[in-house]
This record gives C-alpha cells, structure tokens and sequence, in this order.
C-alpha cells in the first residue's frame, strides 16, 4: 500500500527545518558562552518572574474564549465551566507539542463528544479557534507593522516586503474575512459538509480576542527581556508575532529551535544573543511548561483523592474524561522530563553545587548518577509513547526511572529542581496504576514517524548544548579517562553521558529487531480452521462472521481472544467488537489500531456495543448510533396471549398446509448443498440483487457445512432455510444466511422464527438475536447531535430506499429487548469517505452497492 507522502514527509521535513533553525541558533551564538545564558537568567529580577506568571494566567484565561466563541457559532450551549475547561487543557497540551489543529483538536474530541457533541460539531469548534487564532496573530502583527515598521527582510535576510506594506498584506486576509461575514449568507461548502457564515459581530469578537492573547503572549516575554525596554513593547511584539508565524508555519513541535532562531536574528543587533537565549529559555518555561504541570498535576491530583463530592460539579466533570485525558497528559510530561534530564546531564552544573557535593558523595557515586542520568533520560523519552497507549510495563518502567531519575539529580549535581520536577510527576503517576492496563511487550509497539521526529529533535539538541556548553575544551582521547570533581571533569561526563544515550538507542534497536512475528493472520484453509475453536468458545454468536473467509484476523497473543476485519480504501473496519475477556480485548483493540496507523488507514469499529464504548473513547475514536440490536430473551418468550395471536394462527395455518420445520445438523449438510443452492439462486433472482459479505453471510458450501441449518418443507421438498449460529454455553442463538424459494406462503419466514425461538428454549439457550434494526433509536430533538437528526430522518423518511421502519416493526412483534449498536470512527471530516467504504465492504464491490 502506497503510504500519502504528507504523512511520511512531513516529520522529516519538521526535523530538516529544526536541524536548519538549531544550526542558526549555532551561528548566532559562536561569540558566546553557555555561562553567559546562565548568567542572565540568574540576574533576573524577581518582579519580572512574577509579573510574567500573572501574565500567563492572564493569556490562558484569554484562550479560553476561543472556544465560548466557537459554541456561539455552532449554537451549542454548553456550561462555561466546561468550555473553559476543555480549552485550557487542549491549549496546555498543543502550546507544548506545537500550536496545530491536529494537537489541540484531539483532547477537544475526547472532551466534548463526551458532552454530547458530533464529529461535526467538534471539527467545527476546531477549525473556528483555529480560524481565531490566525485572525488574531494576522491582525496583531499587521497592525504593529503599520503602527511600527521593523525593516524584518534586512535583518532576516528573507525577500520579504518592508515594514508597513508587509502589515497591510497581513492584514489583508482578515479584512476580506469581515467583508464576507457582513455580506455573504449562503454556507461555505467543504467537499459534502457546510459551515455556516460567522456573523459580523462574532467575526469582530474573534478578531479582539485573538489579538489580545496574542498582545499578552508576547508581554510575558518582554518583561522577561529587562534590556529591552529600549526598543519598546511594539518592537518586541513585532518581532514575537513574526517568530511564532514562523514557527507554526513548520510545523516543528512547539516552534522548538525556528522561534528562537527567528527572535535571536531579528532582536540581535540591539540585545546579546546569550541574554535572548536565556530569556527564551525563561520564557517557555512559565508560558510553556508550567501550565502543562499544572494541568497534569491537576488530573493526577484528582484521581489521588477522588474528592468528587468535595468538589461538586467539578468532580463530576471530571470523572468520565480522566481515563481519556491522563495518559496521553502523562506521557508528555514524561517525555519533558526526560529531556529536561538530558539537557541537564550534557551542560555544566550549578556553580558551587560540586564543590559541596565533593564534601558529601565519593567521586564514584557521582559518576555513576551522571551517566545514570543520561540513560533514565533517554528511557523516559523513549516509554512516552508507550505510557500514551497505555502499557503497563511501561507504567512500571517509567515510574522506577522517575523514583532513580529523582536521585540520580540530586547526587550529580545536587539538581533539586530536576528532582522535584520527577518527584512531582511521580506522584501524579503513582494513583493511576489502573488507566495503564495493557499487558503487550514495550518492544512491539511501532514508533510513529512524528514520535522518531521529536525524540531526535530533542537528542540533537542536547548534543548540540553539550557542544555548546564546552566548546573552549581541547578534546581528545584522554578525557573519556578523566574523572574530577573540578570543572575539568565536566566535559569528561558529557562525552559519557551521549554513550549512555547511544547505548539505550542501539539497546532498543536490538530488542526490536530479535522481537517475535505479531501473531496476524489471514484468511487461509488453515486460519480458518484454527480458527474455529475460538468461535466455537464464544457466547456471541457474530464470532461466526470469522469463518466467511473474506475478512483478516488478529489473534490474542494469549486465550482465544482475535479481532476479524476488512479493508477498503484507508478505512480498516474491525467487525464487531474484538472478542474475548476485557484484558484481550483492549490488547487487540490497540494492537488493530497501531496496525492500521503503520499503513496509513482510519481504524473504525462497526456494530459495536455500549459495554465497550469506554474503550474506543480511550482509543480518541468518535461514536455514532447506527442502529439497535434486538435480542430476544427466550426464557419469557411464549405465543400465548392476545399479543401473539397473529404468530399462533401463522404457526397453525402453515402446519395445516403440510409445511414442517426441522433442525438439520452439521454432518446432514454435503447432502442438502443441491437444493439449498437451488432455493439461493431462486432467493436472488427473485430480489434482484447479489451475494453481499462482511457483516452478512453468503451462500458458499463450506461456510454452510460448518453448522446445522433450519429447514421448512412440504412434502420433502425445501421451502426455505436459514444457517444456526450457536453460541458457547447456550448464551445466544442466532442465524444468518436466510431464504426462501418464490411463492412461499405469507408468513414463511415468521413461521421459521417461531419455531427456531420455541427450539431455542428447549435446547436451553438464553438469548436469540435478531440482528439489528438500522438507524432506529436515533433522537432527532434540537439538540440532538448532527449525526442523529439525519439518522431519525432518514429512518422515518426513507422507505422509498430501504424499508427501515419495517424491519423495526417486523422484529418488535417477537418482543425483544432493544440495545443500540454503535460506529466508531476517527473525528474530523473523514465520515463520508468511511461510510462510502464500508457500504462498498459489505456490498462486496461498487457494483453492488447500487444493487438491491
């Protein structure tokens, strides 16, 4: 499969740009020292520091207007509580890994399609906070360009317009946004959805809001920058907004390396390099990585103590998003963590910190704990990943390396904060045991291509500080072998410091490559057949679907657990739930969904039910109600009473005629095949219409011989039959393939069903399944979600296409229990492209798709 270029590129040209920045930044600082940066960020007032946290607080209350403006625009009310919410953590999040619609849109779907938002909806509120933020930073540095012309082409040495004409092409775009929300009235179209025109005064509101937390943005780092009150606000602002253009343009994660390099070039004739560097470095610290903590903390904090009542409404929010919201939170903070560690292991130590240290620990010890330190470094950037999807090794893994990391800090250069940064998200991480359920090997799990990006992003830029750091040593073969406490054994450490990173690399790389085949498999005599113990053990008769042969297979590495899917397009549809206990369950749910992103697919569940939803929520998938299932509880089925009378006469009247029904088992079937293919060709025929597959049976001798089959006749020839599905236990009954030759009787088929119900309970089974009713149980209020109004739609008005009612109405006579059946699918604007491809997966082609 030809993998989109976008996907595979587009990581590698974020680390080429990186790579291009880091050697700018190298450039600019070739007259400095590391003691120079170090120097500047002691110096710093303390006022400043806090006047930059209040400015912080300030932007982020900002940004969480972005999206109470976005729930204006869907009309979606929603409490503010929790819009504000959902803001601060998607922004803690994305502000982090890089300021994307993709970073911020994926905590937004796990938090509102919680709140009973759609996909739709959703993508909308992203694409408008998206929308907000670049109206925001077009206007702020357009209109500061006007108001302060900075000649930036000269001094970026890029062909751009100068001053004031840049500002206007800046804000060209944005002027032609509110023209078009004061004249247009007809939706803007994208591809089969429609977004509704912004109106002229929210348009106004995006705009002030954007501006302002951008304004505020660049005031925290401006009063990080003392010296820089001679140039003025305007000139830092300018040169700020132009910085982070820059930097979201490439799409390196947070602008790491393409902001600084952009401020360093632009701000460098006015200001040392090694002052912006340390005010940078300040700077992404408090706006950055503090409320990354806090929200982190937060969360781990709350599932610590669970003070639900205590806290009220809050707690109650809360509570359902925690298991979605924590490990992808965790992760990051792991991955920071680590590189926090790495950075400090490759550069100098606190001035004085050895000297005491050299009173306290033997040189031994020191030693240790600093090469130590590089390789809990590297271990916590590489177990991000797999805490984000939820290992359990990994949870154990990364909680030893945080309790070592937190010593190895304090004995290599007695690094409390280091320390207490590890300490504190080691207890953020302790209470969550339960949320990291997986028991799969930390060596199976794919690296995706953004995930290699960013760990090399981080690892070059240590090297790089660690170069920088010492760049006035002599190096030489003798000081790998120097061991000091004096500032001649700094860069000694350093070099064994980037062995250890080397080691845990090549150490992975090995265990990956000597790591078993991924038990998957295809759809061969042989699967099939192995395959058939794991069916036969299970409760829920659509296990069945397996042995159609025309669907792949992943197996449980353990038990009988496997998940059967198809393939169409980019969308890998698993059939139903995966099957076997919850611990199997979850494994091969997250092994499908690794599987289908190494190939570039859209992982999508169809026909699954609510027990499992929790699952597919963790999986960041968005649910839709496709349906309801009807099961009929055989205990308390029985035709007496007025309600089945209309079943009884059928019964009667039929055994009146001659028509009997009987069970055929397994070893009678080679010899029925003749006439059941008769009645099938007769069945099609007479519908018009082709074998279909996937979620439906078809006629093929070897699937049918593999189970008994229901049978009605007349005189001893067939009238119809249906294929049993048997669950283990006797817990569900049900059958799949269904037919019946042209002019049967009315009734045939209810007559059948009767029969198989009243079987069912004297063979002792608890349930039979009548499969599902499509589209029923969907609400069509006003604030039912997009997605559900056009189901009730198409469920009460579209007879003229499929008799949607009907099958409902047909099933409620036999008194089932009604339990909705779901599709989860990846958010944004991917749904049409998947329905089309599963409608095509089940028809078995286009072709017969527009068969009946």
């Amino acid at each position: 499969m030809t993998l989109p270029p976008l996907r595979n590129f587009a990581p590698l040209a974020a680390l080429a740009l990186f790579l291009i920045a880091l050697w700018a930044l190298h450039a600019q600082l070739a007259d400095y020292q590391y003691e120079d940066m170090v120097g500047y960020l002691d110096e710093l007032p303390a006022l400043n520091l806090l006047g930059a946290g209040v400015l912080t607080v300030l932007s982020y209350a900002v940004i969480t207007a972005y999206d109470l403006l976005a729930m204006r625009y869907i009309r979606r009310p929603l409490a503010m509580y929790k819009v504000m919410f959902a803001s601060f953590l998607s922004y803690a999040f994305s502000n982090t890994i890089g300021l994307s619609v993709f970073a911020s849109g994926t905590l937004r779907l796990r938090l509102y399609s919680g709140w009973g938002l759609s996909a739709l909806e959703i993508a909308r509120v992203v694409l408008f906070s998206t929308l907000t933020l670049w109206l925001g930073l077009l206007v702020a540095a357009g209109g500061v360009l006007i108001a302060k012309p900075v000649d930036l082409p000269e001094l970026l040495h890029v062909p751009l317009p100068h001053g004031r004409t840049l500002g206007v092409l800046l804000l060209l775009p944005v002027a032609g946004y509110l023209v078009a929300a004061r004249l247009r009235r007809q939706p803007f179209r994208l591809g089969p959805w429609e977004l509704p025109v912004v109106r002229t005064r929210l348009a106004w509101r995006q705009v002030v809001v954007g501006a302002t937390d951008w304004v505020l943005a660049a005031a925290v780092l401006y009063v990080l920058l003392p010296k820089a009150e001679e140039l003025g606000f305007l000139h830092i602002l300018t040169v700020f907004l132009m910085a982070q253009i820059a930097a979201l343009i490439s799409h390196v994660p947070g602008g790491l390396g393409v902001f600084e390099a952009v401020v360093l070039s632009t701000l460098e004739p006015w200001l040392e390099a090694a002052d912006l560097l340390g005010g940078l470095l300040a700077f992404r610290v408090i706006y950055y990585l503090l409320p990354l903590l806090l929200a982190t903390l937060a969360l781990g904090l709350y599932e610590a103590t669970r003070l639900r009542a205590r806290l009220g409404g809050f707690g109650a929010l809360v509570a359902p998003l925690v298991p979605a919201l924590l490990p992808p939170l965790l992760a990051l903070m792991s991955a920071v963590c680590g590189a926090v560690l790495l950075f400090s292991v490759v550069s100098p130590a606190a001035e004085g910190r050895l000297d005491w240290l050299a009173h306290v620990i033997p040189l031994s010890l020191l030693e240790l704990s600093h090469f130590a330190g590089s390789v809990i470094g590297m271990g916590l950037l590489l177990l991000a990943q797999s805490l984000q999807r939820r290992l359990d090794a990994a949870w154990v893994v990364t909680v030893l390396l945080l309790g070592a990391g937190s010593v190895s800090a304090l004995l290599k250069g007695a690094d409390y904060e280091e320390a207490l940064l590890l300490a504190l998200l080691l207890l953020a991480l302790l209470p969550c045991r339960r949320h990291f359920y997986r028991k799969a090997s930390l060596f199976e799990e794919r690296f995706t291509p953004g995930w290699l990006a960013a760990v090399a992003m981080i690892t070059a830029t240590a090297v790089w500080l660690g170069f920088f750091s010492y760049k006035e040593v002599d190096y030489s073969r003798e000081l790998w072998w120097q061991f000091t406490f004096d500032d001649d054994g700094e860069a000694p450490r350093f070099l064994r410091a980037l062995v250890g990173v080397a080691a845990v690399f090549a150490a992975l790389a090995l265990a990956r490559l000597l790591r078993p085949a991924q038990p998957v498999t295809g759809t061969d005599r042989t699967t099939l057949e192995a395959l058939r113990p794991r069916v036969a053990a299970c409760p829920l008769t659509y296990a069945h679907l397996a042995l159609l042969g025309d669907k792949s297979v992943l197996l449980s590495q353990q038990g009988d657990g496997f998940l059967m899917y198809g393939v169409q397009g980019r969308s890998w549809v698993s059939m139903g739930d995966p099957i076997g206990t919850a611990e199997e369950r979850r494994e091969l749910a997250w092994a499908f969904r690794e599987r289908v992103e190494a190939h570039a697919g859209w992982p999508v569940f169809y026909q699954v039910s609510p027990v499992n939803l929790d699952l597919y929520l963790e999986l960041g998938l968005t649910l839709l109600k496709i349906g309801e299932e009807a099961r009929v509880d055989l205990a308390r089925f029985t035709l007496d009473g007025k309600a089945r009378a209309n079943l009884r006469n059928i019964r009667s009247k039929l055994e009146r005629d001659g028509y009997t029904f009987r069970i055929a088992p397994a070893a009678e079937v080679p010899a029925l095949l003749p006439a059941l293919a008769q009645v099938s060709s007769a069945w099609l025929d007479a519908k018009n219409t082709g074998e279909k597959g996937f979620s439906l049976g078809r006629f093929d001798p070897e699937y049918l011989a593999g189970g008994p089959l229901a049978l009605v006749e007349r005189d001893g020839a067939l009238v119809a039959f249906a294929n049993l599905w048997c669950g283990a236990g006797h817990h569900e009954l049900s059958i799949d393939l269904m037919r019946q030759v042209p002019g049967a009787p009315n009734g045939t088929m209810d007559f059948l069903f009767v029969h198989l119900l009243l079987w069912g309970r004297a063979q002792g089974y608890a349930w039979f399944n009548l499969g599902m009713a499509p589209l029923a149980g969907l609400h069509s209020r006003a604030l039912a979600p997009l997605w559900n109004r056009f189901g009730a739609l198409v469920f009460g008005r579209g007879e003229r296409f499929y008799n949607f009612k009907g099958v409902r109405q047909y099933k409620d006579k036999f008194g089932p229990v009604w339990e909705p059946r779901y599709l989860a699918v990846p958010g944004g604007l991917r749904l049409p492209h998947i329905l089309a491809n599963l409608t095509t997966l089940i028809a078995g082609s286009v072709q017969g798709v527009v068969k009946k």
